[in-house]
């Protein structure tokens, strides 16, 4: 999971980015009365199912089962969670520094010193939508450049709370960044309840340039939306070298989960389709290409002399669900205890994106 916590870390580092040196050079519009930035911008996962992997083997071998691939979803969901994080620290610092109303500044970056130019505009367009603010931040020395510098752009409505973030690492700190020139996320929050539920988000990130690691990703999507003290999550996270036993590679984790966030236990259902499986079919993502099979396909194709006890250690935990509490997975299959009988009903109405679309998946600003 190395090539994953570095993907984190370029994450993280964003956050000390926020806005230092201000420096106002136009003259200041009329100021809005009211706080116009969101107070909240992303959807709070529990840990029984986002966290980085601290877990270890359950056995004392070096065979891949089906607790290592429930482990590793917990740290795929936790990157796309960390990005949600990032923009609900922007939106606090544009909060902290007064932000609060149509303007242009100029500041240099607190990490790469280049001029950045930010302009607070109301009444924006983006994708047949009217939003009432409208950031954006480029890098004023790569503005002629084919993305135009861009580094931020935050849309969003006050009441009730809705909004999109995009953001481009490189052109926010060209010192930091340099390893990840095209990678970019996107956050979509929304609290209207038009998905029935209280708030809920839709994460991308695309652009990851690819490492040798085995699990590294190059793409993710995935959704949480809570309602009371439930969190529904699923998507999809893309891993280009990925094999299971035999010499094929390319595959999603594909996914759909659910948690409490009072008891901070969870349940997820994992397909690990191709990277280029064309299909929306729950069918197709999660039964045809459940963790299982693919687990006693490989094994087999890899072994085909092997008889069921040799391949037993392969297919341990790979029943699904996964069970979770907060010190993370538990078992696979079957259920520790009546607390997530709720919990199952729920991700058998979910199921993840297309998974050749989230292969490809690419991001860009608004022009």
């Amino acid at each position: 999971m190395k090539s994953n916590k570095i993907i984190l870390g370029v994450f993280i580092l964003l956050i000390g980015f926020i806005f230092t040196q201000c420096k106002k050079d136009e003259p200041e519009p009329q100021v809005v009365e009211k706080n116009i930035v969101p107070s909240r911008f992303k959807v709070d996962i529990p840990e029984s199912i986002s966290s980085e992997n601290k877990q270890t083997k359950s056995t004392a071998s070096d065979t891949l089962a089906g607790n290592d691939i429930y482990q590793h979803l917990r740290s795929f969901i936790f990157i796309g969670e960390s990005a949600a994080n990032i923009v609900q620290n922007i939106m606090v610092a544009i909060a902290v520094y007064e932000i609060n109303k149509p303007m242009t500044t100029t500041f240099n970056g607190d990490k790469d010193g280049r001029p950045k130019n930010l302009v607070v505009i109301e009444n924006s367009q983006f994708e047949n939508t009217t939003y009432e603010f409208q950031l954006t931040i480029i890098d004023a020395n790569s503005s002629t450049e084919a993305d135009g510098g861009k580094a931020i752009q935050v849309f969003w409505n006050t009441n009730p709370i809705k909004g999109i973030a995009i953001l481009k690492p490189y052109n926010i700190d060209r010192t930091s960044n340099t390893n990840i020139p095209n990678a970019m996320y996107r956050i979509d929050y929304n609290e209207d309840g038009s998905l029935g539920y209280d708030a809920h988000m839709f994460v991308t990130i695309a652009g990851i340039p690819l490492s040798t690691d085995i699990y590294a990703i190059n793409t993710l999507k995935m959704f949480a939306g809570k309602k009371a003290d439930i969190v529904d999550v699923y998507g999809n996270s893309n891993h280009p070298n990925a094999q299971f036993f035999t010499n094929e590679t390319g595959f999603n984790w594909a996914f759909v989960a659910s948690a409490n966030q009072t008891g901070n236990v969870g349940i997820a259902e994992v397909g690990l389709p191709p990277s280029d499986l064309n299909s929306e079919s729950r069918t197709d993502i999660l039964e045809t290409n459940s963790l299982y099979n693919v687990f006693y396909n490989h094994a087999h194709q890899a072994y085909p002399s092997a008889d069921s006890t040799a391949i037993a250690p392969y297919l341990v935990n790979t029943q699904a669900p996964g069970y979770f509490n907060n010190y993370g997975f538990i078992q696979g299959g079957t259920a520790p205890s009546s607390n997530y009988t709720a919990l199952e009903s729920r991700i058998e109405n979910l199921k993840p994106f297309n998974p050749s679309v989230i292969s490809s998946l690419t991001l860009s600003f608004k022009e």
